[in-house]
């Protein structure tokens, strides 16, 4: 881990403005903060003094209490916002709310929106360092690199291992920002789902492979990633019936039996259980569903510590 790197002040849009080392610098003050949130007494006070404000104008609960206990474990002041019952409502623009918020102190900001592009808006009105919680379809950065450091952990390396994503490609921002970050640290990543959840031009956008047949696509893998079916897409037409979408793209026992016998089953939550994995999947030995979960907050604290003064040490 180079020591030098200067990561004070920085925002995280994607993952497409970090270098390799830089990714594998925030995976080590990861595995660092994982042995803190092992201890019987889990905070420190690397941030004491420091505020951190979550914007949330869109739901969700996982990705909002892993930042927000993140921060207060490096004990850091926590403001929550959330759009629900704010002045929002109200008609207050985005740049009035931020405004409002700088004024109280804030020294960096967590956003999650429904539209691609409002993190850097957050910054132009801040000038405060953003980290993008997920904003539309766009990207989700921070899930990204949960994922690939559970994978980093187990595998030494994502080098050269063969990754496939099983599900809704085409809607999905985890998938865009795992593709991005996955390509760059070395990974082969093949994308699978039906015809209608996957995007045009993967291949030459992104580096991945396309499939269409579950079989073909889990084929040699290390890793396979199943993404959570957007049920509000059935209604769209976008895929048949749930359970014909569990018959050919679900991680099923039967599937388990084409992969190898060390092969990670990943999801970035929340799960329908029985649609896109299968009980007997996601609590099997290959799973890693919950590590992810307790690498997500690792992630975050590395994350916070990092960009807020911290030193890579």
């Amino acid at each position: 881990m180079n020591n030098n790197l200067n990561f004070t002040g920085r925002s995280l849009y994607d993952l497409d403005s970090y270098t390799i080392e830089e990714i594998e610098t925030i995976f080590e003050t990861a595995k660092v903060m994982k042995e803190i949130n092992k201890r019987d007494y889990k905070k420190i006070p690397t941030l004491r003094g420091k505020t951190i404000a979550t914007l949330f104008f869109e739901e969700s609960t996982r990705t909002r209490i892993s930042f927000e206990l993140a921060a207060k474990r490096l004990s850091a002041d926590v403001i929550s916002f959330s759009s629900i019952g704010s002045s929002v409502k109200k008609g207050e623009s985005l740049q009035d709310t931020v405004y409002t918020l700088n004024a109280m102190g804030i020294d960096l900001y967590v956003v999650r929106h429904s539209s691609p592009g409002v993190p850097q808006l957050v910054y132009k009105y801040s000038q405060k360092p953003v980290l993008n919680a997920g904003d539309g379809r766009h990207s989700h950065p921070t899930q990204a690199l949960l994922d690939m450091f559970s994978i980093w952990e187990r595998k030494g390396s994502l080098k050269d291992l063969k990754i496939t994503i099983v599900g809704d490609i085409l809607h999905s921002r985890v998938v865009r920002s795992n593709l991005i970050g996955m390509s760059k640290m070395g990974a082969k990543v093949t994308v699978c789902g039906p015809r209608t959840l996957m995007p045009p031009k993967v291949e030459k956008v992104y580096g991945a492979k396309s499939e269409y047949d579950l079989y073909k696509a889990i084929d040699g893998a290390d890793v396979i990633m199943a993404l959570r079916i957007q049920l509000e897409r059935q209604s769209e037409g976008l895929f048949p019936g749930l359970n014909e979408y569990s018959q050919r793209y679900g991680l099923s026992k039967e599937v388990l039996k084409y992969t190898k016998e060390d092969v990670l089953i990943m999801h970035p939550g929340p799960m329908n259980r029985g649609i896109e994995i299968l009980p007997e999947v996601a609590d099997s030995k290959h799973s890693i569903i919950i590590e992810q979960v307790t690498n997500g907050v690792a992630i975050r604290m590395a994350l916070l510590f990092l960009i807020l003064g911290g030193k890579a040490n």
